[in-house]
């Protein structure tokens, strides 16, 4: 706000001692929150493993002290924390790590934009947030939507963390390393998207010319496109937080290449395909689940290898399978854990800086 200096935020934990006494208290404490093992009655809070919880800003509410906002530097330390211990945490099912993630992530902006942090170290919170919700949402399976986890309350808060990273980065204080990783996931995450396509051309040059958003971009012609196999050997070559980012559009994707190869294809007599071109083209897990796609097209099947494509059989109901992304996702991890590509992808991956020598 104009006139209005932002204080620093002088919190130490995770989350503030008096957020945790009033929420054991009233017993909102998740349980990832809890001290193992507890049987008290309320539960104990673990200062080591419970985390700020949002809390939408009331109007003519005054704003916390700085003792309740964190600091930059403990603000990336929840969200390592969150990367490296609860989303990969074995005792919580992916939806319910998912949600709990959300909601802590979104506290972590909220706090940074409540203090006066300089644009760098800001963006390197906000890079790390996002770069772990994009992960924990990719993780989700196709049921998730009957768990704790809103897929479109997921979906917004994705599209929060995309707006304040990018209006850090508008603000133009550098540096910022990963910039071009993340222009480049958010124009992935908006595939097809003409807004999203417009924002990223009016990117400076140095920036566009950089590896990631020319990958991008590349990936976003296919997709318009529509040549599936320019677009899924794209999606093969992409690091694992760019695969995470394009992994809701893969299954829209492989049903448009489906309906593309029945209307070629289809007879009135029939005419066969080896299921194996289908998993090479449209890098599918295995026969399996091409088998399952074209089921789920209605397309019928000519043994456990090849699929029949017949006039008047291909239909589409409701949203395309979800597919398990083995290959186009979870493999990019190649032995690393999330924490570490959360930190810093794109050292690993030998990104060029904007600037930096061809």
């Amino acid at each position: 706000m104009l006139g209005c200096e932002l204080p620093v935020g002088t919190c130490p934990d995770m989350c503030p001692a008096a957020e945790r006494a009033q929420r054991e208290r009233e017993r909102r404490l998740h349980r990832l929150e809890v001290v193992p093992g507890c049987r008290q009655d309320p539960p104990r809070a673990d200062p080591q493993r419970a985390v700020k919880e949002y809390s939408r800003p009331a109007a003519g509410k005054p704003r916390p002290p700085p003792s309740q906002l964190r600091p930059p530097s403990v603000l990336l330390a929840t969200v390592r924390y969150l990367a490296g211990e609860v989303a990969e945490s074995a005792d919580a099912a992916r939806a319910e790590v998912a949600s709990f993630v959300a909601d802590r992530l979104r506290a972590v902006r909220l706090d940074l934009a409540l203090q006066g942090a300089g644009d760098a170290e800001a963006a390197v919170v906000l890079e790390a947030a996002l770069a772990t919700l994009l992960a924990v949402v990719a993780r989700l399976g196709p049921d998730a939507a009957r768990g704790p986890a809103d897929p479109v309350l997921l979906q917004a808060q994705v599209q929060e963390g995309f707006g304040s990273l990018r209006r850090c980065y508008a603000r133009g204080a550098g540096p910022h390393p990963r910039q071009p990783a993340f222009q480049g996931l958010f124009l992935l995450y908006n595939l097809g998207s003409v807004e999203a396509l417009r924002e990223v051309l009016q990117l400076p040059a140095a920036l566009r010319t950089c590896p990631p958003l020319r990958k991008a971009l590349a990936v976003d012609a296919a997709f318009r496109e529509g040549n599936a196999a320019r677009l899924f050997r794209l999606l093969q070559t992409l690091p694992y937080l760019a695969s995470c980012a394009v992994q809701c559009h893969v299954g829209h994707a492989r049903r448009e290449a489906l309906a593309r190869l029945a209307r070629a294809f289809s007879t009135p007599k029939g005419q066969t395909l080896p299921l194996g071109f289908m998993v090479n083209l449209l890098a599918l897990d295995g026969l399996r689940e091409a088998r399952d796609l074209c089921q789920a097209h209605g397309l019928p099947l000519d043994g456990e290898e090849r699929v029949v494509f017949l006039r008047g059989r291909y239909v589409e109901e409701g949203l395309p399978p979800a597919g398990t992304c083995k290959v186009l996702v979870e493999s990019k991890l190649r032995g690393r854990t999330l924490e570490e590509v959360v930190m810093a992808e794109e050292e690993d991956e030998g990104v060029d800086r904007p600037g930096s020598p061809a």
